[in-house]
Parts: structure tokens; sequence; C-alpha cells
């Protein structure tokens, strides 16, 4: 490959730029209008604009990448994670063209893309999958078969879903047929596709999942497990890998399990498979995600295997660099996905410039993000700011030093999630490994683990809050006054000369 372009933005995109860097590769960015000072767009060799803010005008516009990578003379595309990674119209457009997807093939996104198909492949090589309904169900008889056969509480998700899109919870069955019609229509809208289904909802269930690495060569591994459990809306917030809940027994069952999930539809690359594991210790196949985690460094960490650059390599045709799966990963790393949100405030959205960033160092710390001091957080794009990755030899060596950095981590100009990471590693649940995919949502506080400031600390804050205000007005007032004299010396001196002559 003589130039990759990389079809994304923010933090994934300088994260692959690096990467190439690493193997002496030239990179190609791609940005719209509120990314035209972007971090990636800073990093890459070279960059295209591709139109404006909003993603459906620019970085999900097929052509205009296509057309970019045509126009520089990059070779292969990445996709990153999000966006188009996991579109099988966008790996097939790359092969149309006579472009290197670094991907699975586009029958593999197919397949795996659609729950319902997905659940289907897995089934045939005696994956276990969550009790649920059969594809292309209508309401009615979803909600017949629901009674008879699945029981409540129970999930409706959408089959071309992700991301916690075009979910419903339903816990009454009288509340079942609101809870198709809300999940069609938000389905239908986020990925053009309404078809849903329903499957049993797992009580105190883990959401647990496996790094997959497949090659052209016949070569399929795992990389061990990683846990992904404190979630919010489906929307995960704390990884660690390995999971505290796991044992060696497991760890192999669920990884021949993984390992067969990903033969069953010919996977080639990185992928992902996801699961449930109930407190008995039971596993179900959740999906297969086929493209990159937001949060496999953490696997990069228990394993030295940089899993972008495997990418590159098995994309290039070659055999991948691990040869056996990972039953005995090396340490302990946890991973926070710091976002531009109020956690005070129902985790709201926040935009604005980031006015002071001072990103935490030292040992067994990693921060992978894509912005600086003055770059502006806008409403177009997913609000997380970065990741903070630490290490330890053990889990609580890895705790230790996540609290450490999170208190020095400084983001300042728009809110962010920082004191909700500080107050969940101060919770003894966390700290025990005692949680589910609900901890988050039914047994933490914010306030649990937080002491309501005094009155003399609430007049310190105002008082440093007046001098700083104060001094900022005094840097920002023009002093505007005359000159002592209005002219300059050559007309001053005609003037004093012609009055003495």
């Amino acid at each position: 490959m003589n130039k990759i372009l990389i079809a994304n933005r923010g933090e994934i995109a300088v994260r692959v730029i690096r990467a190439c860097r690493d193997l002496g590769i030239p990179t190609v960015a791609v940005y719209s209008d509120a990314d035209r000072a972007a971090l990636h767009v800073r990093f890459a060799d070279e960059a295209v604009h591709i139109g404006p803010p909003p993603v459906r005008d620019s970085y999900l516009r097929i052509e205009q990448l296509i057309a970019a990578a045509k126009k520089t003379g990059a070779e292969a595309i990445h996709p990153g994670y999000g966006l188009l990674s996991e579109r099988e119209a966008f790996a097939q457009a790359c092969a149309d063209a006579g472009l290197i997807f670094i991907g699975p093939p586009p029958s593999a996104i197919r397949t795996m893309g659609d729950k319902q198909a997905a659940r289907e492949a897995v089934k045939k090589y005696g994956v276990p999958v969550v009790p649920g309904t059969e594809p292309g169900m209508r309401d009615d008889e979803i909600i017949t078969y629901a009674e008879k056969f699945i029981g409540f509480p129970l999930i409706v998700k959408a089959a071309a879903g992700g991301g916690g899109k075009g979910m419903r919870s339903v816990y009454k069955a009288e509340d079942l047929p609101a809870a198709l019609a809300t999940a069609r229509r938000e389905a239908e809208s986020a990925f053009g596709d309404g078809r849903v289904y329903a499957e049993k909802l797992l009580v105190g269930a883990r959401h647990i999942e496996f790094q997959i690495l497949a090659d052209t060569h016949g070569n399929v591994i795992h990389l061990g497990e990683r846990e992904c459990s404190i979630q919010r809306r489906h929307q995960k917030l704390v990884e660690e890998a390995p999971s505290p809940f796991m044992d060696a027994e497991l760890r192999q069952r669920m990884g021949e399990m993984a390992i067969a999930a990903a033969k069953s539809v010919g996977y080639v690359n990185a992928g992902t498979i996801e699961c449930l594991v109930d407190k008995d210790k039971n596993y179900y196949f959740l999906e297969m995600n086929t493209r990159l985690q937001v949060e496999h460094p953490v696997t990069e960490l228990v394993t030295g295997v940089d899993l972008v650059k495997e990418q590159i390599r098995i994309a290039r045709g070659r055999r991948m660099g691990p040869t056996e799966s990972v039953l005995d990963p090396k340490g302990w790393a946890i991973e926070c996905r710091i976002n531009a949100e109020d956690p005070y405030n129902g985790f709201i959205p926040s935009v604005g410039k980031i006015t002071t960033l001072i990103t935490p160092t030292g040992p067994g710390v990693r921060v992978d993000h894509g912005v600086y001091s003055g770059f502006e957080i806008t409403p177009y794009y997913d609000s997380m700011i970065g990741k903070l990755i630490c290490f330890g030899e053990t889990r609580s060596e890895a705790v230790l030093r996540m609290r450490r950095a999170l208190n020095e981590y400084t983001i300042m100009g728009v809110k962010h999630n920082i004191p909700f990471h500080i107050n969940l590693l101060n919770s003894f649940s966390f700290i025990a490994g005692q949680f589910d995919t609900k901890f988050v949502e039914e047994r933490f506080s914010m306030s649990s683990y937080e002491t309501a400031p005094s009155d003399d600390e609430l007049e310190y804050a105002a008082i440093a809050a007046t001098l700083v205000a104060h001094r900022n007005q005094q840097l920002a007032t023009q002093v505007v006054a005359p000159g002592k004299r209005d002219a300059s010396n050559w007309k001053w001196l005609t003037r004093y000369e012609r009055m003495h002559r």
C-alpha cells in the first residue's frame, strides 16, 4: 500500500494515522467544514474537503470518499469505527473502484450487520443465542410469540441496529405494542430499516465481548475478552480487560464459541463477538461488530498486539502477527470514555470551545483523543472527547492509576463526565467487580460518593471567580487616549520654523 485514506474523523482518525506513520505509509484525511482545523487534518500528509458539517452530507457520502481516494492516489481505505465502517455498500464500492477496504469482506458485513441473520448464521455452528423471535415477523406475530415462548421482561431490537438505537426494554405485556412501534420508527430513522425483533432480557447479566483476528490464510484466533458492563442506555462508558468475572475455563469455552461464530460467515480482519453472560456463567451470542471497537486499546495493552497495524497487515494479504489465541492476558487495563456531557444533568451533551486541556501522563497511562486546547466541540458529531486508558500489573493497580490520571485530567470550556468516572471508581461495587449492565442506571448515583461543599468553600469559590472575572475584564479593556503631540516631529519642526521666519 502506497497510501491510505481514513474515512473517519476525531480520535479514531488520529489513531489510524499514527499506526500508518509507524508503518511508513502516507495518509489522507477527509474533513467537513466543521473539522477544517481538526487534529486528524493537521496530522495527515494530505487532506480532502468532503462537504458541510452534517455527516449525511460529508462523512457518509460514499461517492465523495471514493473520489477523494482516487484523487489523492490512495490504494486503501480504513473506515475506523462508526459512520460507514459497517456498511456493506461502502466495502463493495471500494472493491468495485479497485480500492482495498481495510476490514471484512462485504458478505460478512451483510450477514453480521443484520442481527437476525447473524443469529441464524451462528446457530448453525452450535453457538448459543438469547431466546427470541424468528426473522421477518409482524408486530402481532411478535406479540403472540413473545407471550407464548419468551416471557417478560424482554427487549425489542432493531435488526439493522447498533449503538443502542431502536432498542426498548419491555417489562409488561401491555407495553409491548407501543415499544414495537417506537423501536420501528427509531430504526427506520437511524438505519433506513424498520425491521425489529424481540429477545429475552437477561436480568443481572454482564456484557462480555471477545476480540477476533482472522487472515486470508485461514487463521482465526481470539485475543481474550473485554468487560463492557458499565453502560448507560446501552452506551458503554468503561471497559476493562480481562473481565473480573472470567475464569480460565469460561475464557476457553467462550473463545472457542467466538472463533466458531467468526468462521460461520468466513470472517477476515478484526472483529468482535459480543455476548451476554448470566450469573451462572451461561453465555449467549448477542451480535458481531465487523470493525475495530472503540475499546480496542485495553486489548492492545494486555496482549501487546497493535490491532490497527494487524488490520493493515491482513488487508495486505499477509499472515497476521499473533499465531495463537490469548488464554492468559498479561496485566490489567481499564478504559474510561471522556465525553462532553453533563453527568449532573442527565448526561446532556455539552458543546463549545475547549479553553484548557491538560492530559495525564506517567507510567501506564495512555490518552487517545483528537482534540486540543481551542478546539470546538460541535453538535454535529458524537460527544466523545477522548479515551483514557490505564494499565497495571493487577486490577487494583490499574484502578489506582486510573484514579490518579482522572484527577490530573483537566478540561475547561465544556462540561465533561470525568466526575462520573471518579465517583464510579470510588464505588465499592465497582472496586469489588460486582456489577452488571444495569448497575449505572439502577444502583449508582453521582451523590453517593460526593459531599456537598461547605459555606466556606462556596465563599472561597465565589471570591476566586470574582477575581478572575475582574482580571479578565481588565485585560479586555482598551484604553484610548490622545498622544502627547498630534503631529510627527517633521510636521512639528516645519510649523515651528514657519512661525519663527
